[in-house]
């Protein structure tokens, strides 16, 4: 898969800067526990986690827009989680290509998700474990917890003004 790819799967499905849907499913929210659940980040994981996370802008007008991140509770392991299984009855996909082949998710298999109403549908592309911990970290670090966007957090992110930083006022 080309990074490009995995790029614009974030872009559609984490558009948290954007995004003002609903806060993802309660069942992973832990009160107060917003990244406190591991060891301090090495930077280098963080950036190949935002590497693959991708610029946060939703691309596709097909793709239904992602949660916002900024605003969530959830911990780091809520968001592996749902990154893993994605949202059973939602639009959210499974990116673990083996979610639901053996009960691993929400202990339901491929054949339990036709009773639901609203099928996930299927991922641009999956990700391996390492990638889904990375990009978990990077949010911990960089999106989950830290309100809504403005400019000034825009360029702290990115590390310099850049052109996604223009949306905002200064």
């Amino acid at each position: 898969m080309t990074n490009t790819r995995k790029h614009s799967m974030w872009l559609r499905f984490f558009s948290g800067a954007a995004s003002t849907v609903a806060i993802m499913a309660a069942a992973f929210v832990a009160p107060g526990a917003q990244g406190q659940d591991q060891q301090p980040l090495n930077a280098s994981d963080v950036a190949e986690g935002m590497r693959l996370f991708g610029d946060g802008h939703k691309t596709d007008s097909q793709m239904p827009d992602g949660a916002n991140l900024r605003e969530t509770k959830l911990n780091r392991a809520g968001l592996i989680m749902i990154i893993k299984c994605g949202r059973l009855n939602s639009q959210m996909p499974a990116f673990d290509k083996f979610a639901y082949s053996d009960g691993r998710c929400y202990g339901k298999r491929q054949a339990d998700l036709k009773s639901y109403p609203t099928r996930m549908p299927d991922p641009p592309a999956t990700l391996q474990q390492r990638e889904i911990d990375l990009i978990a970290d990077f949010l911990i670090a960089k999106v989950v917890g830290k309100g809504p966007m403005d400019r000034a957090k825009c360029v702290e992110f990115w590390g310099s003004e850049t052109d996604v930083c223009k949306e905002f006022p200064k």
